[in-house]
């Protein structure tokens, strides 16, 4: 597995409407619960153009954004150090599905404030499924490259 550096750029997020719309709004998404998490996550299409070149470090290509319901906290404190508990429990365990261009969204369900491994089990539980459903679906398909190789 490609060890990506344990970092959060503007890259790795999704801040767009479009993005996010895409995500929630198509039904190319899927969803899956770790209480107190939820995450609903889709694989981004992507062009030849978005490929890196050799001399630059290697990016991760899953993106992320992270969602705290105000119904579930009504201060704003506590919304923020829910995200940056996610964020940093992500931030480290990222490297599950780094290598797939992937949309993730986290989403909290629980109106209790939770402490750093609860939600670090949390994360690594979702990421390593969400790894394991996108290792058994890469598997089964066959690359275009595949097929045309062998005529």
């Amino acid at each position: 597995m490609t060890q990506f550096r344990p970092t959060l750029g503007k890259s790795e997020r999704i801040y767009h409407r479009k993005e996010i719309d895409a995500l929630f709004k198509e039904g190319n998404s899927h969803s899956m619960s770790a209480f107190p998490l939820r995450a609903v996550y889709m694989l981004i299409p992507t062009t030849d153009n978005d490929e890196q070149q050799d001399d630059r470090p290697q990016r991760p290509q899953a993106k992320f954004l992270i969602s705290v319901p105000k119904h579930c906290f009504r201060r704003a404190v506590k919304r923020n150090r829910i995200k940056r508990l996610v964020r940093e429990a992500y931030r480290h365990n990222k490297s599950l599905v780094a290598q797939w261009p992937l949309a993730i969204a986290f989403i909290w369900m629980d109106r209790r404030m939770p402490d750093a491994a609860t939600v670090n089990k949390s994360v690594v539980n979702l990421l390593a499924r969400i790894h394991e459903k996108m290792a058994g679906t890469n598997k089964e398909q066959p690359t275009p490259n595949s097929l045309s190789n062998n005529e």
